[in-house]
């Protein structure tokens, strides 16, 4: 473990709830700052966190236990509303975008220059916050020196909630849906005054569906390209201190940015969330992690931080399948280099009678048939696991009844599963379209199986993801899917399981005409490393600032049911996920949010596929309130993909405003 330099005076804070920044057009963007106060003319390095994810109703509850802390510390903290969402002016066209990425670059120019600022900034966030903030460094404006990016990408086409693998997520849907609801929201006449209203209404009539605009670019192009720092890593001169969670579906970059740029990474069990306050537990001390990160290149003290190991992991001890755990039990380690030195790959090789052996088959032969049903993958839980309900991978005995299996023999691993798995596979198929979901589970003596990790590929994007290439008929190939990370320990006496599927709903919309698939030989690539006692790393226990005052009106709640309708034959995942009903009690404001998705499929039909969203957002005050509902749908032919959309605005119950979009994309996938 290393030293953690203890700040010997805590500063008291100042809390600014809006600063107006003006950015070059004249647009004015809404910062909440936290400051030092200091008698003296003392001057600071600045955090900055950049997101639209609304700072006065959105983000309030984790800035409050994150932010003071380092302001404490001497730090300034800024939160800022990228334009077009919370109390910032302006207009939101699309993520990630030119405008975005020239305002942070503006922002960090800004702080460098003023009184209070000793002319060093820092840039953090988590998901978009941690997309831009590696995003802005591969800019490499002069006054950040250092950033921290939690659960983000390296390449915004095959490792973010658009695509995967060449494989369209429907998240691609989930997640626009999200924005709509998020960004139909109105700034605070609180904070903005009388023109509220002028600018609720000004978002509301240019607001897009983002999911469209997504959809329209399904391989990896120039649009996937910019803001995809792999596209270069040699821009990325900037620190960078990289964490993820092993239950979020953003662990992957974490390595990639460790291997190939000035970066150190931590990975840990959590799912979408800082790790100060995550699930599964333990978290850790993030904060304290933080400020060392800080230290070092903000205020140039030396507390030998660029001498931690390069990679932190928590390994996780093979558990029993549950679809939410509170804590996952394993152990932390470090790597000193990475990729590591100590790691070995292990071949196991797909034998007859779905056996998979360590032994090689000397001749090539049929070894099974990929026919999955449309709604294999029904377990596979959430993409990107966020919010508190039971969003984790379950049992997958029902998803492997649907796939091609092989499993060893009872196994007494003693090495640790830490890497990237990948599968080697000679595949014959009946037509030339298929995707492959590749699962590795471990499997328990009753029966029970658990996902360990797993890997999606469209078979059309083997050679490339910028021109996919037809799959040749009656005609043996090879190809490579690689598996997202992971650190896991197999309990001893467990087997593991491939299991091999054509199918893999709702993560994945379906291809229109799913070839089944022969597989005639292949080898899983597993990445074995042995622990040693020196390994062993521990971080400090998690600490927090003082948390957000509110008060509960209206418990929060989750459901998560998989339905069968006799008549139909359809399958659907129906998923509600109400956020419950708070007061802020320094400013009034009644906060209410609800979600409610459903994604139906018939086993047999690939082009029955649905997905249907519904948000609602209130908030309300004495003599004000509003409610934004937002609708979105998907289905699909052999030529099209079909999205519908409609925002609703209620002003004291009244419609005040009504928006319909549609659109027809057509579909290389």
């Amino acid at each position: 473990m290393a030293e953690v330099l203890t700040q010997k005076k805590l500063f008291k804070v100042e809390e600014i709830e809006h600063l107006a920044i003006e950015m070059p057009d004249g647009i004015k963007l809404s910062a909440k700052v936290w400051k030092p106060v200091s008698k003296k003319s003392e001057r600071f390095p600045v955090v900055l966190e950049y997101i639209p994810y609304r700072k006065r109703d959105g983000t309030h509850v984790r800035d409050a236990l994150t932010h003071p802390y380092f302001c404490q510390r001497g730090y300034v903290c800024m939160r800022v509303d990228v334009r077009g969402n919370g109390d910032s002016e302006g207009l939101l066209f699309d993520e990630y975008t030119e405008t975005e990425l020239s305002d942070a670059e503006h922002i960090i120019d800004w702080a460098s220059k003023q009184t209070w600022s000793n002319g060093n900034i820092g840039m953090m966030g988590i998901s978009w916050g941690g997309f831009n903030s590696l995003q802005v460094a591969f800019r490499r404006p002069k006054p950040l020196k250092a950033i921290i990016t939690l659960c983000s990408t390296v390449d915004r086409y095959t490792d973010d909630i658009h695509y995967k693998g060449g494989c369209l997520l429907n998240e691609n849907l989930g997640w626009g849906a999200t924005m709509l609801s998020y960004s139909s929201r109105p700034p605070d006449p609180l904070i903005v005054g009388k023109k509220w209203k002028k600018m609720w209404l000004e978002r509301l009539k240019n607001q897009p569906h983002l999911s469209d605009i997504w959809l329209k670019h399904q391989k990896r192009d120039k649009y996937w390209k910019h803001g995809s720092v792999c596209e270069d890593y040699s821009k990325l001169e900037t620190p960078i201190l990289a964490i993820g969670g092993w239950g979020d579906a953003y662990k992957n970059a974490v390595p990639e940015l460790v291997e190939n740029a000035k970066a150190k990474g931590i990975i840990g069990p959590w799912i979408h969330k800082y790790p100060h306050f995550a699930t599964p537990k333990p978290q850790i001390g993030f904060l304290q992690e933080a400020v060392r990160w800080w230290d070092k290149w903000l205020k140039e003290i030396d507390n030998g931080c660029e001498k931690d190991p390069d990679y932190r992991v928590y390994v996780m001890k093979g558990e029993p399948p549950k679809s939410s755990y509170n804590f996952r039990d394993g152990y932390w380690i470090k790597e000193d280099v990475w990729p590591s030195k100590a790691s070995k790959n292990k071949k196991f090789f797909l034998s007859s009678n779905n056996v998979l052996s360590l032994s090689k088959r000397k001749n090539k032969s049929h070894l099974g048939v990929i026919d999955s049903p449309q709604h294999c993958g029904l377990k596979g839980g959430e993409y990107c696991a966020i919010w508190l309900g039971p969003e984790l991978p379950g049992d997958q005995r029902s998803d492997d009844a649907f796939s091609l299996c092989f499993d060893t023999q009872a196994l007494h691993l003693e090495e640790d599963i830490i890497g990237s798995p990948e599968l080697i596979v000679t595949l014959e198929a009946t037509s030339p379209n298929a995707q492959i979901a590749v699962r590795l589970c471990d499997v328990y003596p009753d029966g029970k199986s658990s996902r360990i990790t797993y890997g999606i590929l469209n078979l059309r994007f083997r050679e490339t993801f910028e021109s996919p290439k037809n799959i040749p008929l009656a005609k043996d190939f090879t190809v490579k899917i690689t598996l997202d990370h992971i650190a896991y320990k197999l309990p001893k006496g467990n087997k593991l399981r491939l299991s091999l599927a054509n199918a893999y709903w709702p993560l994945v919309w379906p291809v229109y005409n799913p070839a089944k698939l022969v597989v005639k030989e292949g080898y899983l690539s597993l990445p074995l490393r042995q622990r040693k006692k020196s390994d062993e790393w521990a971080f400090p226990k998690a600490v927090a600032s003082k948390p957000w005052r509110g008060k509960e009106i209206r418990k929060p709640h989750n459901k998560r049911q998989i339905l069968f309708d006799e008549a139909t034959e359809e399958v659907s995942l129906d998923i509600e996920d109400d956020f419950g009903s708070y007061m802020d009690l320094g400013n009034k404001l009644v906060i209410s949010s609800s979600a409610r998705e459903k994604w139906s499929i018939h086993p047999n039909d690939p082009l029955s596929a649905k997905g249907e969203t519904h948000w609602t957002e209130e908030r309300s005050r004495e003599g004000w309130s509003i409610r934004t509902d937002t609708f979105s749908s998907m289905t699909s032919d052999k030529s099209y993909f079909y999205l519908k959309a409609r925002v609703e605005a209620y002003e004291k119950e009244r419609l005040i405003f009504k928006k319909k979009m549609e659109s027809k994309v057509k579909r290389i996938l």
